[in-house]
């Protein structure tokens, strides 16, 4: 877990959580042809689409969505060992999504804390982070290590409130993926959806997300309207 000390005042402190891949960063589908070889080189054939809607779970769960349940399971770590090795050449391709800099900026100018909470593994956590070029706007960041249970378990989310001593009915969470909408659901933390991962508005609201936008940008040009405004002027 990456923690910097955040800044003090008085009262309560509301925090501003994100999703990275496919909110922050470009990268959704990126992971969606990293699982597709992966599985290739396993001897399955899953197809894309497939693959693409389940982007967001933890790599565990995306196996046992996606793979038959009579495989062979000693063969899964192998599975996303090549995932990883296969995501990892496509590191210098990354790029951030438009408006995500300055929207963590602009959420922590304004005396919010913010977090990643991402589930990626500890490197490409660290990619990713150097794409995006935020980190002086970041007071934690999370990785799968910090949870024992991934998307669209709640875990991920309860290790960056803990990080950064926030109440989750303080906090907002931003993600592209309906995992992201179904693990804040789970602690009753209002979801804004972005489209910019692939998936469709009327996809992000029904899981329930309470606003949609599409990229950060956008979410940044309506910022003060937004859930995030709300929760910010609410403390």
């Amino acid at each position: 877990m990456h923690t910097t000390d955040p800044r003090t005042g008085g009262g309560r402190r509301a925090a501003v959580l994100f999703d990275v891949d496919g909110t922050l960063v470009d990268s959704s589908y990126l992971h969606t042809l990293a699982w597709w070889q992966a599985f290739r080189q396993a001897g399955y054939d899953v197809p894309m689409a497939s693959i693409h809607r389940s982007v967001g779970m933890g790599g565990d769960r995306i196996l046992d969505r996606l793979l038959p349940s009579d495989r062979d399971a000693s063969e899964d770590s192998t599975i996303m060992t090549s995932h990883a090795a296969v995501f990892s050449t496509f590191w210098p391709a990354l790029r951030p999504l438009d408006g995500a800099k300055d929207l963590l900026a602009q959420c922590h100018e304004s005396g919010l804390a913010v977090a990643l909470a991402s589930s990626a593994r500890e490197r490409d956590l660290e990619a990713l982070r150097s794409t995006i070029g935020a980190d002086a706007f970041i007071d934690a960041a999370t990785s799968s290590s910090d949870a024992k249970e991934s998307k669209p378990a709640p875990d991920i989310l309860v290790a960056a409130l803990e990080a950064l001593g926030v109440q989750a009915s303080d906090s907002v969470y931003v993600g592209d993926a309906v995992w992201d909408i179904y693990a804040a659901g789970k602690l009753q933390i209002p979801t804004i959806g972005l489209t910019c991962g692939g998936t469709s508005e009327a996809e992000l609201r029904d899981a329930g997300a309470v606003e949609i936008y599409a990229s950060p940008r956008a979410l940044l040009e309506n910022l003060g309207n937004s859930a995030i405004g709300k929760l910010n002027a609410r403390l």
